[in-house]
């Protein structure tokens, strides 16, 4: 099941169902089967709040993901931050939505074992990330 929710704002998903769709084709394509996974729209003083009590991090960012995976299951929370992904967006040149899809599957290639924190890592998911947008089934519009 995958599920959508806001905290401290107003944001309400277009194209939900395109969107789950989207999701468990690129988790299976990666050889997991989604289980749970919730997905929580927020400001970036929420999530800020979350980065310094959870990770100890005081600094801005634009997603925090939860894993409770199990081997080839995956289950999790992933915390986005809405500010974050429209200012990132801006400074990329963009369009919001791209860049809300980007950061969605950023969490799910983490989830599916992906890591960034290494050069070499994070252009093998700049490139699981690229591959994965080219699936998606939506209509090209915007926050």
């Amino acid at each position: 099941m995958i599920t959508f929710h806001s905290q401290d704002i107003s944001y309400n998903l277009q194209n939900k169902l395109l969107i789950r769709k989207w999701i468990k084709e690129v988790a299976c394509s990666e050889k997991f089967q989604i289980v749970d996974l919730v997905f929580v729209f927020c400001c970036d003083d929420f999530l800020l709040s979350m980065n310094k009590e959870y990770l100890n991090h005081d600094f801005y960012t634009d997603i925090i993901t939860f894993d409770y995976s199990e081997k080839g299951k995956i289950a999790g929370e992933m915390y986005i931050s809405v500010d974050r992904v429209i200012d990132n967006s801006k400074l990329l040149n963009i369009k919001a939505l791209d860049e809300l899809h980007r950061v969605i599957i950023h969490g799910i290639l983490h989830l599916c074992g992906y890591k960034d924190k290494s050069k070499k890592d994070e252009l093998v998911m700049r490139n699981a990330e690229d591959k994965a947008l080219s699936l998606r089934p939506l209509p090209l519009l915007d926050l």
